[in-house]
C-alpha cells in the first residue's frame, strides 16, 4: 500500500476519522490493527517477521530491567540483536553472501555453481529491526524503562506512519506520545496537511518526474552519451532525495494528524558544503543511530586521529551495507567514509590557509562553490547508488568520460519531448506554489513555526488548494504516462 495510492488515502482517512471518535483507551488497538493490516497489504506472510521481532524484544528488555545479575542482562542484551539482526541478515543479505563467497571460491580456482534462495526482501525490515534495537540497548543503558503494556510496545515497533521507511524514533521520542492522550487540534490538521502536501509533491512531481530522464539513460548506459549519463546522476540525486525526503514528510503529516511527531530525517542536505555537513542533514535519524550505536561504542573519536578514522571508515561501510546488499552500496559507504576522514584531516589546514590568504570560508561567492563541488562529488558517488552492479558502475563512468555527444543528442538520450516541456511548466509552477506557502511546523522536540502573520486565513487555504491542484495534476500526467512510481527507499 503505497502512499501515493488511492488505496492509501481512503485507508488513511478512515485511520484518521476512527483516531478522532474512539476514546483515547481504544486508541492504541485501532492504530495496531491499522499497522498490521497496512503492514500485511505488502505481503501478509510478514507480519509473522515483525511479530517475532516485537516479542523478541519486548520480553528481553523486560529481563533486562528485573534482573540484577549483570552476566545475565547481557546474556539477555546479545540475544536480542542475534535473533533481531540474525532474521534481517538471512532476508536480505544471505543471497550477496553466498554469491560473495562463491566469488571468492572462483577467485582462487575453485568451480561451484550459483545458489540463489527465492526469498522476498521483507519491505521496512532495516528500519524496524534498528528501531527495535535501539529500545533494547537504551534499556540496557538505563536510559528508558522498559514498556509493560504489549500493546503499547507493538504499537512503537509497527506504527504505520514510519513503519516501512522510518524515520527511526528512538523509545524516548514516540512510546511516550502514542501513550499520551491526544486532544484534537485544529494546528494539528493544518501542520499535518503542510507537511503532506510537501511530502506528495516531492514524490509526484519532484521525483517521479526525474525518473522519467533518470530511467531512460539508465537504462541504455550502452549508447547514451557522456553528458547525458551526467546529467541524469545528478537528477538521481535530486530524484533519490525527493523521494526519501518526501516520504518522511508524508510520514510526518501523516503522525502529526492525529497529534504525534516524528523526527526530522533531513534537513537541506543538497545545501551543504561537505561531505561531513551533509550527512549531519541526510536520513539525520540513521546517521544519530549509527553514531550512537556503533561509531561511540567503538570508541568514537576519544582514541586519537587513526581510531577515528578507521571507526569512521567502519560506520559508513555498515551504512553503505545497510542500504542494500550489494558491493556497490558497500564502496559508495567507503568512499563516504573516506571522503568525511579527509575532511578531518583537511580541517585545520584549510583554515589556515583560508585565514593567511584572507579568504572568508562563509562569503556567498565561496559557499556556493563549494555546494557546488559537494554536489558535483555526489553526482559522481550517486552512480554506485544508482548502479544495479559493479559492470554498471564501470560502463557509466566510462560514458561519463569518453563518450560525450552533441546536445541534440544528449536530449535525445534523456527522452525530452514536447509533452515532457509541457510537464516541467506544470512542475516549475507547483513549485512555485508550494513555495508560498508558509513553512510546515518543525517535527521532533522543536517547537511548531507560527504561521505567517502577513499572510490571511484565506490566503492560506488558498495557496494550499492551489498546491494540492498542482501536485494533483501533476500526479495524473505521471500515472498517465506511467511514470509513477513506487517510493525507491522501500528497497533499502
Amino acid at each position: 500500500m503505497n502512499f501515493n495510492s488511492w488505496q492509501f488515502l481512503v485507508f488513511f482517512s478512515l485511520v484518521v476519522l476512527l483516531y478522532w471518535v474512539l476514546p483515547h483507551k481504544a486508541r492504541w488497538a485501532m492504530l495496531l490493527i491499522a499497522s498490521y493490516i497496512f503492514y500485511m497489504s505488502w505481503n501478509v506472510w510478514l507480519i509473522i517477521l515483525i511479530m517475532i521481532t516485537t516479542i523478541t524484544a519486548y520480553g528481553f528488555a523486560i529481563g533486562i530491567e528485573r534482573t540484577r545479575n549483570i552476566k545475565l542482562k547481557k546474556l539477555f542484551l546479545a540475544i536480542t540483536p542475534i535473533i533481531c539482526l540474525g532474521l534481517l541478515i538471512f532476508f536480505k543479505y544471505i543471497n550477496f553472501i553466498l554469491e560473495s563467497a562463491i566469488g571468492v571460491i572462483r577467485l582462487f580456482g575453485g568451480a561451484s555453481d550459483d545458489i540463489v534462495l527465492n526469498i522476498i526482501l521483507p519491505v521496512g525490515i532495516s528500519f524496524y529491526t534498528f528501531q527495535t534495537l535501539s529500545y533494547v540497548v537504551e534499556v540496557y543503558w538505563g536510559k528508558f524503562k522498559a514498556e509493560q503494556h504489549f500493546g503499547y510496545f507493538a504499537l512503537y515497533v509497527a506504527y504505520f506512519p514510519q513503519l516501512v521507511a522510518g524515520p527511526i524514533e528512538k523509545p524516548q521520542t514516540l512510546l511516550p506520545q502514542l501513550r499520551q492522550e491526544q486532544k484534537f487540534n485544529e494546528e494539528y490538521l493544518l501542520e499535518g496537511g503542510k507537511w503532506l502536501l510537501s511530502g506528495f509533491f516531492r514524490k509526484c512531481v519532484v521525483t517521479d518526474f526525474c525518473g522519467i530522464f533518470v530511467n531512460k539513460v539508465y537504462s541504455g548506459l550502452g549508447v547514451s552519451s557522456g553528458l547525458a549519463v551526467f546529467i541524469a546522476s545528478g537528477l538521481f540525486l535530486i530524484q533519490i532525495y525527493n523521494d526519501f525526503a518526501g516520504y518522511s514528510e508524508i510520514a510526518l503529516g501523516a503522525a502529526r494528524l492525529m497529534g504525534v511527531q516524528l523526527s526530522k530525517n533531513f534537513d537541506k542536505p543538497l545545501t551543504s558544503t561537505s561531505y561531513t555537513e551533509f550527512f549531519r542533514r541526510w536520513h539525520i535519524t540513521l546517521n544519530q543511530w549509527f553514531t550512537q550505536y556503533v561509531y561511540i561504542p567503538l570508541g568514537g573519536n576519544r582514541k586519537g586521529t587513526a581510531r577515528k578514522i578507521i571507526n569512521t571508515l567502519i560506520v559508513f561501510a555498515l551504512c553503505g551495507l545497510w542500504h542494500g546488499a550489494n558491493w556497490t552500496f558497500v564502496i559508495w559507504g567507503v568512499v563516504a567514509g573516506v571522503m568525511i576522514s579527509l575532511e578531518t584531516l583537511l580541517r585545520k589546514p584549510f583554515s589556515k590557509l583560508c585565514e593567511k590568504a584572507k579568504i572568508d570560508p562563509e562569503n556567498p561567492a565561496i559557499k556556493l562553490l563549494r555546494q557546488s563541488l559537494i554536489f558535483l562529488l555526489f553526482t559522481f558517488n550517486g552512480v554506485l547508488f544508482r548502479a544495479q552492479n559493479l559492470a554498471e558502475v564501470g560502463l557509466a563512468f566510462r560514458q561519463m568520460f569518453t563518450s560525450w555527444d552533441t546536445l541534440e543528442n544528449t536530449m535525445s538520450d534523456l527522452g525530452i519531448n514536447a509533452l515532457q516541456i509541457i510537464q516541467l511548466a506544470i512542475f516549475i509552477t507547483a513549485m512555485v506554489m508550494a513555495y508560498k506557502l508558509p513553512q510546515a511546523g518543525n517535527a521532533g522536540n522543536e517547537k511548531p513555526l507560527p504561521l505567517s502573520c502577513a499572510t490571511t486565513a484565506a490566503d492560506n487555504i488558498s495557496v494550499f488548494i492551489y498546491g494540492i491542484i498542482a501536485v494533483m495534476l501533476c500526479w495524473l500526467g505521471l500515472i498517465a504516462m506511467g511514470d509513477s512510481s513506487a517510493f525507491q527507499y522501500f528497497q533499502f
